[in-house]
Formats: structure tokens, sequence, C-alpha cells
């Protein structure tokens, strides 16, 4: 049972708002040695479990591409762009988000979106476009919540539309211990149908939700575009 302390180290560094990289490395190790590891058997375990899921560190070859659009204006076209749909508003383009989001992850397609190749440099400063194109400048906490919002469809897509997909790695993992630990002979096609329908009330939920983001706008901002000048300097 002394094993398990490493678990109260990750609730006691998420609790102090650590760095939750540096936390879940210093549970490893504690798990690992108050387990009677030594410590050249920790340090390899970290390296064969990083061997094992290097393809989680592909993005950051994404980051210079990323970085490089948004230096010749990726983000001001992004705003450009979505002032043309005089009617999708903020909640739904991020509804729409949402389900383009979830169907693509339902068909394994689980990388062409992301917080770093789709969220900030595009789908953030769309939301936030279709916001001063109503509203003029924002308040940088309306600026936040809008961002929330753009990150939370991001998340909400991809944890409910992947396990529609056969061959996503918790269907596997759960077909594969409930076969052997039980002994039968569950397919992960039945896993997949299943979860349609969760997947389809969580895109209503929270659809609803994003929905609901646009008169949260309008009873805190009004219908008043403010002067330009604001909205530079909110920009700024």
């Amino acid at each position: 049972m002394i094993v398990l302390l490493g678990v109260l180290v990750v609730v006691i560094g998420f609790a102090t708002k650590r760095n939750p990289l540096l936390v879940v490395a210093v549970a490893g190790i504690a798990t690992g040695l108050l387990g009677g590891l030594s410590p050249g058997k920790v340090l390899a375990a970290f390296g064969e479990g990083f061997a094992g899921s290097r393809a989680v560190t592909i993005f950051a070859i994404t980051l210079p591409v990323i970085g490089l659009l948004e230096r010749y204006g990726l983000q001001e076209r992004a705003r450009t762009l979505i002032a043309r749909f005089g009617r999708l508003t903020t909640g739904r383009f991020l509804a729409l988000y949402l389900g383009l989001r979830q169907i693509g992850a339902a068909v394994g397609l689980t990388n062409v979106f992301g917080h770093a190749q789709t969220v900030r440099p595009l789908a953030v400063p769309m939301a936030e476009g279709a916001a001063e194109r109503k509203y003029g400048g924002l308040p940088e906490r309306t600026r936040e919540k809008v961002r929330s919002f753009s990150a939370s469809a991001d998340n909400v897509g991809l944890f409910f539309g992947e396990d529609v997909f056969l061959a996503v790695g918790s269907i596997l993992l759960i077909t594969g211990f409930v076969n052997t630990t039980y002994g039968t002979h569950l397919e992960p096609l039945q896993l997949a149908l299943w979860a349609i329908p969760t997947a389809v009330c969580a895109f209503l939920v929270h659809g609803w939700r994003l929905l609901r983001l646009d008169r949260q706008l309008e009873r805190e901002l009004g219908t008043a575009p403010v002067p330009s000048g604001t909205a530079v300097e909110a920009a700024q």
C-alpha cells in the first residue's frame, strides 16, 4: 500500500498548482523507489515509456510552423475570414468546431485538430473576431472566456469522439482487460457502438453551452460596438 503514496504526490502537486510535468515525474520516481526498484531501473522505466510513446511529442514539430504562420499574419487572416460570415456568431462557430472535432476524432483523425495546431492559431482568433465584429473591443476577462470555451470545444470533441473509433487506445485497452480478466470475447466494435450515444449527448450538452455563450456576451457587452480605438487597445 505504501506505493500508493505516489498518488498522494500527484494530488498535492496539482492542488498546489505545481508544474504538471514535474509533479508526474516526481510521483513516478517516488512510486518506483517505494516499490523496491533501484534508481537505475526507475530511469530505465522512464526511458522505455518515452520510447514507447514518443509519437506524443510530434506536436513539437508543428510549433515552429505555426509560429512562422502567425508571424506572417495567420491570426489576422482568420479574423478577416470570420468577418465575412455575418450570421456566424461566436457560439455558433464554436459549436461548428465542436462538431468537426468530434467527427474527425470518430474517424481516427485525432491529430488533424488540436490546441497547438488549430485552437490557438485559428479557432481562438475566429471566435474572438466574431465577437469583435458585433461588440467591438473585448475586455480581457471576456477574451479569456472566449478562449476557454474554444479550448473546451476541442477537449470535449476529442474526448467523446475518439471512443467511437475502433482502433483508439482506450477501446483496445478496455477490450483487452475485460477479455483477459473475465474470459469473455468482447469486440472493439461493440464498445464503439455504445460510445455513439454518449458522443451525441456530449455534443448536444456542450453545443448548448456554446450557444449560450452568445447570450452571456450579450448580457456582458450589449449590442453597441466599442469605439475602434478601444478595440485596438484590447487587441494589443
